[in-house]
């Protein structure tokens, strides 16, 4: 299996797991061990986190939203700039969770380059 395809599915279904257990912040603790486990190279260190948890967030978002007619999304949404559209909440939404992760994968990545250099 390709590398990057191997990474984006892990990313997601850790993060999927460790968001049973622990806060918003999960997400990266995913980015950050896949990223020192299954090392990826040049822009996809970023990128490929970034992808895989902007996906997981806005579905999960949606999936929670859905299930009382996007009422809560729909009162937030007034207080940002956006119209009153949960669905752009939910895609903003999407796309923090997604820097988040690519931040956290990239660090990732640098401290699996340091520790290699040590050994």
């Amino acid at each position: 299996m390709n590398r990057k395809l191997l990474n984006f599915i892990v990313t997601i279904v850790l993060a999927f797991i460790l968001s049973q257990f622990l806060p918003w912040w999960s997400i990266m603790v995913a980015a950050f061990i896949t990223s020192i486990l299954l090392s990826l190279k040049k822009g996809a260190v970023f990128f490929i986190p970034f992808l895989a948890k902007a996906f997981f967030w806005m579905i999960y978002a949606f999936w929670l939203s859905s299930s009382n007619d996007f009422t809560l999304a729909k009162k937030i949404a007034v207080l940002f700039p956006l119209g009153g559209n949960p669905y752009v909440l939910i895609l903003v939404t999407g796309i923090i969770g997604g820097i988040a992760a690519g931040v956290a994968g990239v660090f990732g990545k640098q401290c699996s380059l340091i520790l290699n250099n040590k050994r």
